[in-house]
């Protein structure tokens, strides 16, 4: 079994963790899913930015965990929870790195939320 790359973040590929100053509210039906008004924005590269909500202020009763993973060299293992009041298309919609790499570590305790898969993701 081959060790899993890690990849420092840099000129090439960039990562920034910043404070959101902004209330940022993920909303999936008429449910508030997650309300937080500290929120970390995660850019990377080229990718749209990523709106990381700190784990206590997601409604967790809405979230089961599945068994999928992904690993990313810049950021570690991600595990995955599906929003269930969302059935299908909100499957492994949330997305966490328990165990960051040390250059991502504020994202630690901290879930993230595809766009497409609940209703929307707000900064008010």
């Amino acid at each position: 079994m081959s060790e899993k790359p890690i990849r420092i973040p840099g000129p090439d590929h960039p990562i920034t963790v910043e404070r959101n100053p902004a209330r940022v509210v993920v909303k999936l039906g008429d449910r508030i899913v997650a309300d937080t008004r500290h929120a970390l924005t995660l850019r990377e590269a080229s990718y749209p930015p990523v709106q990381y909500i700190p784990r206590r202020e997601v409604d967790m009763s809405l979230l089961a965990r599945t068994d999928h993973g992904t690993y990313c060299p810049y950021k570690g293992d991600a595990s995955y929870f599906s929003v269930t009041p969302g059935g299908e298309r909100s499957k492994n919609a949330v997305w966490t790195y328990e165990n960051p790499h040390e250059a991502v570590r504020e994202i630690k305790d901290h879930l993230a939320f595809y766009p497409d898969r609940v209703d929307s993701i707000e900064e008010v």
